[in-house]
């Protein structure tokens, strides 16, 4: 699916009504087993090239690590984490509504537009917006900064669990995945109270698991 050239056309209004500085925020990695739920929040500038800009999910992993590059060269932006501890124990759609919320204070945005739904509490006048990330060019780069910064975490995480093949489904409950948590048991890094995920942890599990060479 192509997202169309007007990208920019919310900052563009809410530029023309005087709101300088403009923040979208968005989320990766709220359906996955494992890693943390990282939010991002960018503000992109008057005259940003939105080309190669658009929905995470829609580009290659190469294309989405371009688009990272220029977005942070270029662009105000932060990110705000929640490690599966705290998913566990907050609850995972208020997790993502506290991260989205931290991701767009970090800015001190005049405006804020958030993927999907309004995010109560914010710092400025905001508006959710159905399929944010293929609308507004702001929302579509926080989606890149998110995903990327995930990405990367789950290849660290992976090193140290490299069984659970992190390197490749980033969490996420492929068969393979959810067959090597029913082998080993969750690792450290997984989210407990997710469904098919909360087995004891086996003696030891971790300790003797080494990276590939």
């Amino acid at each position: 699916m192509v997202v169309d050239a007007g990208l920019d056309r919310y900052e563009e209004r809410l530029w023309a009504q005087g709101f300088a500085r403009i923040a979208g925020v968005d989320e990766a990695g709220r359906g996955a087993l494992a890693g943390p739920l990282v939010a991002a929040g960018v503000v992109i500038p008057p005259g940003f090239d939105t080309d190669g800009i658009r929905d995470s999910k829609l580009l290659s992993a190469k294309q989405r690590e371009e688009a990272f590059e220029r977005i942070v060269t270029a662009c105000a932006f932060a990110v705000a984490k929640a490690e599966p501890p705290v998913l566990d124990r907050r609850g995972l759609h208020r997790s993502n509504i506290a991260l989205l919320r931290r991701a767009a204070r970090a800015l001190e945005p005049d405006y804020a537009l958030t993927d999907g739904f309004p995010v109560p509490r914010m710092p400025c006048p905001a508006l959710g917006i159905k399929k944010g990330d293929m609308v507004s060019a702001s929302v579509a780069a926080a989606s890149i900064v998110a995903k990327v910064t995930r990405d990367r975490i789950m290849l660290r995480l992976d090193r140290r669990y490299p069984v659970f093949g992190f390197c490749e489904n980033k969490g996420y409950a492929t068969s393979e995945h959810r067959r090597m948590i029913e082998l080993h048991g969750p690792s450290p890094v997984h989210r407990l109270s997710f469904a098919g995920v909360g087995q004891p942890f086996l003696p030891g599990f971790g300790q003797t698991d080494t990276a590939p060479a």
